[in-house]
């Protein structure tokens, strides 16, 4: 799992998102822009360094909660490569239609993401995984390597989990540093596995679930994370969607409810460091402001 040469296959593709160094509540804080990247989300990184690490496939297939889909769809589209994207039946519905937008072969399949995911791996074609994959955990690294190249006084990086592979690549990228993964109270599969020693099942049931809504975090992500003795930090939904609010209101800055997870946790206090980064990992959403 190589985070370098993953940003050397990925950089002429992608955006370098950019910091934002800010003050809230009088203590200084590093917002990582991520957001803002092609797709509205990190996604791209890796499902781009699943394409490029070998011979282009013929065809991609792939199974999402969304952004992860509409990663697949718009790496495949910059390659030239055809694309079908399984997503549940409940996946929202602006996710869906950007993955249809970027020419992606969309298909909706049961109830869950691991319906979905079983339903895509009959199809012919390379599946890219979601995060459970050294190319794609690599890729995902690259928002932490851009940190640290571009504040290194940051002490700590958090970011949300899911599935898990943007904490093991934020791991690998951060060059030693503190590393905290958030989650929402009741979809909290990397707490309930440090807890457990291994991944299990978990119910998932919060606003945020359409992006971090993975029934059971990665075997090789959690393999990662538990080396590392990175801890598992929880929000409710209301603590996220109050941190979500208040980054548009103080920042005009428009994310999902799942990237404004690490904000809720460091606003209170339950993200340590001097100069912490807090990861803003996605905006695919029809959220209006309140």
């Amino acid at each position: 799992m190589d985070v370098a040469a993953a940003a050397d296959r990925i950089r002429p593709h992608i955006r370098r998102t950019p910091l934002l160094r800010t003050e809230v509540d009088g203590r200084p804080l590093v917002l990582k822009l991520e957001h803002l990247q092609l797709t509205g989300s990190f996604k791209l990184r890796g499902a781009l360094n699943t394409l490029l690490s070998g011979e282009l496939p013929d065809r991609v297939v792939t199974a999402s909660g969304g952004n992860h889909g509409l990663g697949v769809a718009r790496a495949a589209q910059l390659l030239g490569v055809p694309a079908t994207v399984y997503v549940p039946l409940g996946a929202p519905e602006g996710k869906v239609r950007r993955i249809e937008a970027v020419g992606a072969k969309l298909i909706r399949h049961g109830a869950t993401y691991a319906e979905a995911a079983a339903a895509a791996r009959q199809v012919p074609g390379v599946y890219v995984e979601a995060y459970n994959s050294p190319e794609v955990i690599a890729g995902q690294g690259t928002v932490a390597a851009e940190v640290v190249a571009d504040a290194p006084d940051v002490d700590a990086i958090a970011v949300a989990v899911g599935g898990g592979g943007l904490i093991a690549g934020t791991v690998l990228g951060a060059g030693g540093r503190t590393v905290v993964g958030v989650e929402p109270e009741r979809c909290r599969a990397l707490h309930r596995a440090l807890e457990a020693g291994e991944p299990v099942d978990v119910e998932i049931d919060s606003v945020a679930a359409s992006a971090l809504g993975a029934t059971r975090v990665g075997e090789l992500p959690f393999a990662v994370v538990a080396e590392a003795g990175v801890r598992s930090v929880l929000v409710s939904d209301a603590e996220l969607l109050a941190a979500r609010d208040r980054l548009w209101e103080e920042f005009r800055l428009a994310v999902e409810p799942a990237a404004a997870v690490p904000f809720a946790a460091w606003l209170h206090g339950r993200v340590p460091g001097d100069l912490p980064c807090v990861v803003l990992c996605g905006a695919n959403t029809d959220w209006t402001p309140a």
